[in-house]
């Protein structure tokens, strides 16, 4: 049998993209020219952090409680990109921790298209 090199072909999604298209949405615009507009709201409230979604440790799970809403939460301070695979969102009320991949931005679209 002859030594054969397996041929893998990874898609990555990136953004062509980002506009803050109103006071309370973001629109981003994919490399393949899909469309996702999310509501500021919903992004803060799907915040991947550990601070917000809770983490998972040597086999201990930490939930955080849920904290009141400062002024500015669902305001948008700054976007700036990390690497090529994701986005960090400041928020008014000074949380910038959450990291959103480009993976999980596209997989949060709640177009039409993508809840089929």
């Amino acid at each position: 049998m002859g030594n054969r090199a397996a041929k893998f072909i990874t898609i990555t999604m990136q953004l062509k993209s980002i506009k803050r298209t109103t006071e309370t949405e973001l629109t981003l615009t994919w490399n393949d020219e899909h469309v996702s507009i999310f509501p500021l709201r919903y992004l803060r409230e799907m915040c991947p952090c550990a601070g917000c979604k809770g983490e998972t440790v040597l086999f201990q799970s930490y939930i955080p409680e849920k904290q009141p809403e400062l002024p500015g939460h669902n305001e948008l301070r700054g976007i700036e990109p990390v690497g090529n695979y994701a986005i960090k969102i400041s928020w008014k009320d000074g949380h910038d921790t959450g990291l959103y991949s480009m993976e999980y931005l596209r997989r949060m679209c709640v177009c039409a298209e993508c809840k089929k």
